[in-house]
Order: structure tokens, then C-alpha cells, then sequence
């Protein structure tokens, strides 16, 4: 009888000891996934502020008769498939990496032509000196300093979550608790060759 009691007692600990282990790696994740999800938030926010700017930007250029409008169109065509992409989308770009790659793609044709922009505007020396436009155009640079900071951070995130996703023994349980990898950020195609600039 009393081998039986240990027995019992024994399985009992052992099946606790499993369900303490499973519940410590499910709230491990749970936080790790919330980081990515933070910083994902962190990534559309420094991109809204961004998408803000150009209004006033394209108003400011567009003040300046001899500007080139095809470039200026390319900006707004840009800012608004950005919109397209991104709008009430959070949770399945996440979790979706042709939605992520989508995003990502729409937002890289933005800073394409907010580049070539500022490069069409190196040859307008007048509007260079519009006290709005310089402003404006700090404010964009400053902006695209923290998307850059804040894709890093999110990548960080996604990087430290597929880690643990990936790493045994919670990858036999991650999937069938819905935890899945997350895309990362990744390079422009071609990002790797030096952009030419002729004047």
C-alpha cells in the first residue's frame, strides 16, 4: 500500500513538475512574441510619422512652378500603396511573410522616391532656401534615421523570438500553441551596389 501511495505521489510530482515547465515556457514565449509585437508597433509608428510628412512636403514643393511634377507624382503614388498595404493589416503582416515581404516592398518604393526627390531638389536652389522645406526636409531625414533604428530593434525582437521558437523543446510545442517564426526586415534588392548620382 505504500509503495503504491510513493508511486502515486511520485507521478502526481512528475506530471506537476511538466505542467509548471509547460506553463513557464508558454509565458516565455507569450512575453518574447509581445516584444515582437511592440516593436513592430514601434516600426508603423516612426513609418506614420513619416507618411505625415509628405502632405506637407509635396504642398511645400508643389509651391515651386519649374519643379519636375512627374517625381512629385511618384512620391504620392508611392505614400499611397503604402497606405494600401498597411492599413488595419498589423496582425497578418506578422504572422503572414508574403504580407510582411508586401509591406516591406511598398515602404522601400516610398524611400526610392523620397530619394530621388531630394535629388531632383539639389538642382532648385530657390526652393532649397524655403524656410519650410529645409524644415520639413529634417524632419524626413530624422525620420528615416528612426526607421532605420526601429527596424533594427524590431529585427532584434523577431530574431530573439524565432530563437526560442526554434530551440528545443519548445519547437515541439510552439506550433501547436500558435507561436510561428516572424520575417525579419531585410535589404532592398541591389542594395548592395553604391547608387550612382549624376548632376
Amino acid at each position: 500500500m505504500k509503495g503504491r501511495t510513493g508511486c502515486v505521489i511520485a507521478v502526481v510530482a512528475a506530471v506537476v513538475v511538466v505542467g509548471l515547465y509547460m506553463v513557464g515556457l508558454y509565458n516565455g514565449l507569450v512575453g518574447a512574441e509581445q516584444q515582437v509585437e511592440q516593436s513592430w508597433a514601434q516600426v508603423q509608428n516612426t513609418y506614420q510619422r513619416r507618411a505625415d510628412l509628405i502632405p506637407n512636403l509635396v504642398a511645400t514643393v508643389k509651391g515651386s512652378a519649374a519643379f519636375e511634377r512627374e517625381t512629385l507624382q511618384q512620391v504620392v503614388e508611392a505614400r499611397s500603396r503604402v497606405g494600401q498595404v498597411s492599413a488595419g493589416a498589423t496582425a497578418e503582416i506578422l504572422d503572414d511573410p508574403q504580407r510582411f515581404a508586401q509591406f516591406q516592398a511598398a515602404q522601400d518604393q516610398l524611400s526610392s522616391a523620397l530619394s530621388r526627390l531630394l535629388v531632383v531638389v539639389e538642382r532648385y536652389p530657390e526652393l532649397r532656401s524655403v524656410a519650410n522645406f529645409t524644415n520639413l526636409m529634417v524632419q524626413l531625414e530624422g525620420t528615416e534615421n528612426r526607421i532605420t533604428v526601429e527596424r533594427r530593434r524590431y529585427n532584434e525582437s523577431a530574431q530573439a523570438y524565432n530563437t526560442r521558437v526554434l530551440r528545443l523543446p519548445a519547437r515541439l510545442f510552439a506550433g501547436v500553441m500558435g507561436f510561428e517564426k516572424k520575417a525579419y526586415f531585410t535589404a532592398v534588392p541591389g542594395a548592395e551596389t553604391a547608387p550612382r548620382v549624376n548632376f
